[in-house]
Protein backbone atom coordinates (compact mmCIF):
# COMPACT_ATOMS: atom_id res chain seq x y z
CA UNK A 1 0.00 0.00 0.00
CA UNK A 2 3.30 2.55 0.64
CA UNK A 3 4.84 1.68 -2.58
CA UNK A 4 0.94 2.80 -4.16
CA UNK A 5 0.84 5.71 -2.41
CA UNK A 6 4.46 6.90 -3.64
CA UNK A 7 3.56 6.08 -6.91
CA UNK A 8 0.56 7.85 -6.74
CA UNK A 9 2.70 11.14 -5.43
CA UNK A 10 5.15 10.65 -8.37
CA UNK A 11 2.33 11.11 -10.80
CA UNK A 12 0.96 13.90 -9.18
CA UNK A 13 4.35 15.71 -8.90
CA UNK A 14 4.97 14.93 -12.90
CA UNK A 15 1.68 16.01 -13.72
CA UNK A 16 2.24 19.39 -11.84
CA UNK A 17 5.33 19.91 -13.24
CA UNK A 18 3.83 19.57 -17.36
CA UNK A 19 0.66 21.58 -16.19
CA UNK A 20 2.78 24.17 -14.56
CA UNK A 21 5.08 24.37 -17.87
CA UNK A 22 2.13 24.52 -20.27
CA UNK A 23 1.12 27.79 -18.37
CA UNK A 24 4.23 29.13 -18.55
CA UNK A 25 4.22 28.54 -22.83
CA UNK A 26 0.48 29.57 -22.97
CA UNK A 27 -1.12 26.37 -23.88
CA UNK A 28 -2.73 26.41 -20.77
CA UNK A 29 -5.24 29.13 -19.93
CA UNK A 30 -4.16 30.64 -16.32
CA UNK A 31 -7.96 29.69 -15.48
CA UNK A 32 -7.09 26.15 -15.56
CA UNK A 33 -4.23 26.10 -13.67
CA UNK A 34 -5.60 25.65 -10.71
CA UNK A 35 -2.84 23.28 -8.69
CA UNK A 36 -5.57 20.49 -7.87
CA UNK A 37 -5.10 18.78 -4.10
CA UNK A 38 -3.40 15.20 -3.75
CA UNK A 39 -5.89 12.46 -3.14
CA UNK A 40 -5.30 10.96 -0.26
CA UNK A 41 -5.04 7.03 0.36
CA UNK A 42 -6.31 5.44 3.77
CA UNK A 43 -3.18 3.02 4.74
CA UNK A 44 -4.25 -0.52 5.87
CA UNK A 45 -4.48 -0.82 9.39
CA UNK A 46 -1.38 -1.86 11.67
CA UNK A 47 -0.71 -2.11 14.75
CA UNK A 48 1.29 0.91 15.26
CA UNK A 49 -1.42 3.51 13.17
CA UNK A 50 0.46 6.63 12.00
CA UNK A 51 0.15 9.87 13.65
CA UNK A 52 -3.20 11.64 12.09
CA UNK A 53 -2.34 14.66 9.94
CA UNK A 54 -2.15 15.27 5.92
CA UNK A 55 0.72 14.11 4.12
CA UNK A 56 3.35 16.65 2.86
CA UNK A 57 2.76 16.21 -0.46
CA UNK A 58 -1.17 16.95 0.62
CA UNK A 59 -2.89 20.68 -0.42
CA UNK A 60 -6.22 19.83 0.40
CA UNK A 61 -8.35 21.75 2.82
CA UNK A 62 -6.88 22.25 6.17
CA UNK A 63 -9.76 21.86 7.77
CA UNK A 64 -11.12 18.51 6.00
CA UNK A 65 -7.98 16.83 7.80
CA UNK A 66 -8.70 17.02 11.56
CA UNK A 67 -4.69 17.87 11.95
CA UNK A 68 -4.85 21.45 12.90
CA UNK A 69 -4.71 22.09 16.71
CA UNK A 70 -6.76 24.12 18.70
CA UNK A 71 -6.01 27.75 18.28
CA UNK A 72 -6.65 30.73 20.65
CA UNK A 73 -7.86 33.60 19.41
CA UNK A 74 -7.25 37.48 20.36
CA UNK A 75 -7.79 40.71 19.18
CA UNK A 76 -5.93 43.15 18.02
CA UNK A 77 -3.18 40.83 16.64
CA UNK A 78 -2.07 36.79 16.38
CA UNK A 79 -0.02 36.80 19.24
CA UNK A 80 -1.63 34.23 21.01
CA UNK A 81 -1.36 31.56 17.97
CA UNK A 82 -0.12 28.13 17.90
CA UNK A 83 3.16 28.35 15.29
CA UNK A 84 3.24 24.78 14.38
CA UNK A 85 1.43 23.51 10.49
CA UNK A 86 2.12 21.16 8.29
CA UNK A 87 3.93 22.00 5.47
CA UNK A 88 1.87 22.38 2.07
CA UNK A 89 3.33 20.66 -1.15
CA UNK A 90 5.50 22.66 -2.68
CA UNK A 91 4.86 24.06 -6.84
CA UNK A 92 7.11 24.40 -9.63
CA UNK A 93 8.97 27.95 -9.94
CA UNK A 94 8.54 29.32 -13.56
CA UNK A 95 10.32 32.86 -14.12
CA UNK A 96 7.86 35.31 -14.76
CA UNK A 97 8.48 37.05 -17.87
CA UNK A 98 8.38 41.18 -18.08
CA UNK A 99 6.79 42.94 -20.43
CA UNK A 100 8.19 44.57 -23.32
CA UNK A 101 5.69 47.49 -23.33
CA UNK A 102 6.58 48.79 -20.17
CA UNK A 103 9.79 49.69 -17.92
CA UNK A 104 11.97 46.93 -16.92
CA UNK A 105 13.14 48.54 -13.60
CA UNK A 106 10.82 49.43 -10.60
CA UNK A 107 12.11 52.71 -10.09
CA UNK A 108 10.80 53.47 -13.71
CA UNK A 109 7.61 52.19 -13.28
CA UNK A 110 6.30 53.58 -10.30
CA UNK A 111 7.00 56.65 -12.30
CA UNK A 112 5.02 55.83 -15.01
CA UNK A 113 2.35 54.77 -12.43
CA UNK A 114 2.57 58.19 -11.23
CA UNK A 115 1.16 60.17 -14.58
CA UNK A 116 -1.33 57.14 -15.24
CA UNK A 117 -4.09 58.90 -16.35
CA UNK A 118 -6.13 55.78 -17.85
CA UNK A 119 -9.46 55.56 -15.65
CA UNK A 120 -11.47 58.07 -14.06
CA UNK A 121 -9.72 57.44 -10.57
CA UNK A 122 -6.55 60.04 -11.68
CA UNK A 123 -9.30 62.87 -11.03
CA UNK A 124 -9.69 61.84 -7.63
CA UNK A 125 -6.91 60.35 -6.55
CA UNK A 126 -4.69 62.71 -4.19
CA UNK A 127 -1.52 60.52 -5.45
CA UNK A 128 -1.00 57.03 -6.72
CA UNK A 129 0.23 54.36 -4.19
CA UNK A 130 2.55 51.84 -5.81
CA UNK A 131 4.55 49.28 -3.25
CA UNK A 132 6.17 49.21 -0.12
CA UNK A 133 9.37 46.41 0.94
CA UNK A 134 12.05 44.89 -0.15
CA UNK A 135 11.85 44.85 -4.12
CA UNK A 136 14.11 41.31 -4.01
CA UNK A 137 11.32 39.81 -1.29
CA UNK A 138 10.64 36.03 -1.39
CA UNK A 139 6.83 37.01 -0.31
CA UNK A 140 4.97 39.53 -1.94
CA UNK A 141 1.46 40.30 -0.35
CA UNK A 142 -0.90 42.02 -3.17
CA UNK A 143 -3.95 44.19 -1.80
CA UNK A 144 -7.24 45.26 -3.05
CA UNK A 145 -6.75 49.04 -3.47
CA UNK A 146 -5.46 51.98 -1.64
CA UNK A 147 -7.54 53.53 1.46
CA UNK A 148 -7.73 56.84 3.00
CA UNK A 149 -4.64 57.01 4.55
CA UNK A 150 -2.66 55.18 1.58
CA UNK A 151 -3.73 57.79 -0.37
CA UNK A 152 -2.80 60.31 2.18
CA UNK A 153 0.90 59.15 2.82
CA UNK A 154 1.13 57.26 -0.73
CA UNK A 155 2.34 54.05 1.18
CA UNK A 156 0.30 50.83 0.76
CA UNK A 157 -1.10 49.10 4.22
CA UNK A 158 -0.22 51.95 6.39
CA UNK A 159 -4.28 52.18 8.65
CA UNK A 160 -5.82 50.24 10.67
CA UNK A 161 -5.64 47.05 7.80
CA UNK A 162 -1.96 47.64 7.15
CA UNK A 163 -1.31 47.83 11.65
CA UNK A 164 -2.52 43.91 11.39
CA UNK A 165 -1.05 43.36 8.13
CA UNK A 166 2.06 44.36 9.81
CA UNK A 167 1.19 41.63 13.09
CA UNK A 168 -0.10 38.74 10.48
CA UNK A 169 3.36 39.56 8.88
CA UNK A 170 5.18 38.93 12.27
CA UNK A 171 3.32 36.36 13.06
CA UNK A 172 4.91 34.48 10.22
CA UNK A 173 8.32 35.49 11.58
CA UNK A 174 9.12 38.29 8.67
CA UNK A 175 9.53 41.87 8.75
CA UNK A 176 7.66 44.44 6.82
CA UNK A 177 10.92 45.28 5.03
CA UNK A 178 11.45 42.02 4.14
CA UNK A 179 8.49 41.27 2.04
CA UNK A 180 6.91 43.02 -1.08
CA UNK A 181 3.31 44.86 -0.53
CA UNK A 182 0.96 46.18 -3.78
CA UNK A 183 -2.62 46.62 -4.59
CA UNK A 184 -4.14 45.79 -7.86
CA UNK A 185 -5.53 49.39 -7.78
CA UNK A 186 -2.87 52.08 -7.54
CA UNK A 187 -5.30 54.46 -7.04
CA UNK A 188 -8.52 54.92 -3.83
CA UNK A 189 -11.63 54.26 -5.40
CA UNK A 190 -14.15 56.98 -3.76
CA UNK A 191 -15.51 55.86 -0.61
CA UNK A 192 -13.28 53.18 -0.67
CA UNK A 193 -16.06 51.01 -3.03
CA UNK A 194 -14.98 48.11 -4.32
CA UNK A 195 -12.78 48.35 -7.47
CA UNK A 196 -14.61 48.56 -10.85
CA UNK A 197 -14.09 45.93 -13.67
CA UNK A 198 -12.25 48.26 -16.12
CA UNK A 199 -10.39 49.69 -13.24
CA UNK A 200 -8.86 46.53 -12.76
CA UNK A 201 -8.16 45.65 -16.60
CA UNK A 202 -6.28 49.12 -16.94
CA UNK A 203 -3.85 48.28 -13.53
CA UNK A 204 -3.48 44.51 -14.33
CA UNK A 205 -0.21 45.36 -16.47
CA UNK A 206 1.36 47.75 -13.32
CA UNK A 207 0.43 44.38 -10.88
CA UNK A 208 1.69 41.90 -13.58
CA UNK A 209 5.21 43.99 -14.17
CA UNK A 210 5.68 44.44 -10.47
CA UNK A 211 5.47 40.90 -9.90
CA UNK A 212 7.84 39.96 -12.82
CA UNK A 213 10.69 42.23 -11.63
CA UNK A 214 10.18 41.13 -7.98
CA UNK A 215 10.40 37.82 -9.04
CA UNK A 216 8.78 36.07 -5.39
CA UNK A 217 9.04 33.12 -4.74
CA UNK A 218 5.23 32.81 -2.95
CA UNK A 219 2.61 35.15 -3.73
CA UNK A 220 -0.13 35.79 -0.74
CA UNK A 221 -3.34 37.56 -2.00
CA UNK A 222 -5.13 39.41 0.58
CA UNK A 223 -8.91 39.49 -0.31
CA UNK A 224 -11.14 38.46 -2.69
CA UNK A 225 -10.58 41.20 -5.71
CA UNK A 226 -6.92 40.59 -5.58
CA UNK A 227 -7.47 36.71 -5.65
CA UNK A 228 -9.93 37.03 -8.86
CA UNK A 229 -7.79 39.74 -10.39
CA UNK A 230 -4.79 37.77 -10.33
CA UNK A 231 -6.26 34.11 -10.88
CA UNK A 232 -8.86 35.56 -13.53
CA UNK A 233 -11.79 33.94 -11.64
CA UNK A 234 -15.27 34.98 -10.63
CA UNK A 235 -14.71 32.67 -7.77
CA UNK A 236 -15.81 32.80 -4.26
CA UNK A 237 -13.34 33.68 -1.31
CA UNK A 238 -15.20 30.37 0.52
CA UNK A 239 -13.75 28.23 -2.70
CA UNK A 240 -10.39 29.45 -2.98
CA UNK A 241 -8.95 29.92 0.34
CA UNK A 242 -7.39 26.64 2.28
CA UNK A 243 -5.78 25.70 -1.40
CA UNK A 244 -2.76 26.84 -3.19
CA UNK A 245 -3.10 27.86 -7.08
CA UNK A 246 -0.51 28.73 -9.70
CA UNK A 247 0.01 32.21 -11.11
CA UNK A 248 2.49 31.99 -14.04
CA UNK A 249 4.33 29.09 -12.56
CA UNK A 250 4.27 31.11 -8.94
CA UNK A 251 2.37 29.53 -6.00
CA UNK A 252 -0.62 31.70 -4.55
CA UNK A 253 -2.42 31.44 -1.51
CA UNK A 254 -5.43 33.58 -1.25
CA UNK A 255 -6.31 34.72 2.25
CA UNK A 256 -9.02 37.50 3.82
CA UNK A 257 -8.10 41.52 3.56
CA UNK A 258 -6.81 42.48 7.12
CA UNK A 259 -9.73 44.76 6.57
CA UNK A 260 -12.00 41.73 6.71
CA UNK A 261 -10.22 40.58 9.66
CA UNK A 262 -10.89 43.78 11.33
CA UNK A 263 -14.49 43.89 10.60
CA UNK A 264 -15.06 40.14 11.09
CA UNK A 265 -12.60 38.83 14.14
CA UNK A 266 -14.21 35.49 13.69
CA UNK A 267 -12.21 34.96 10.64
CA UNK A 268 -9.07 35.22 11.73
CA UNK A 269 -8.80 31.41 12.51
CA UNK A 270 -8.99 30.72 8.89
CA UNK A 271 -6.23 33.85 7.78
CA UNK A 272 -4.12 31.92 10.53
CA UNK A 273 -3.94 28.91 8.67
CA UNK A 274 -3.75 30.57 5.24
CA UNK A 275 -0.76 32.27 6.51
CA UNK A 276 0.91 29.20 7.96
CA UNK A 277 0.64 27.83 4.85
CA UNK A 278 1.97 30.88 3.33
CA UNK A 279 5.09 30.74 6.15
CA UNK A 280 5.79 26.76 5.48
CA UNK A 281 5.60 27.15 1.92
CA UNK A 282 8.07 30.20 1.71
CA UNK A 283 10.56 28.29 3.93
CA UNK A 284 10.03 24.94 1.80
CA UNK A 285 11.00 27.06 -1.44
CA UNK A 286 13.52 29.44 0.11
CA UNK A 287 15.68 26.51 1.55
CA UNK A 288 14.91 24.40 -1.90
Amino acid sequence: MEEARGELRAIVREARVLMSRAVALGAVPRAQSVMAPVPTIQPAPTSNPPVPGPSPESVAEPESTGAWPALTLALPGFEEFASAAPAPSSAIYVPLGPRDDLPQELPALRAQVAECRLCGLCSTRTQTVFADGSATAKLLFVGEAPGRDEDAQGVPFVGRAGQLLNKMIAAIDLKREEVYICNVLKCRPPDNRVPAPDEVERCRPYLEQQIALVKPSVVCALGLSAAQALLQTKASMASMRGKTFAYRGVPLIPTYHPAALLRNPGLKREAWIDLQRVRDLLRERTAA
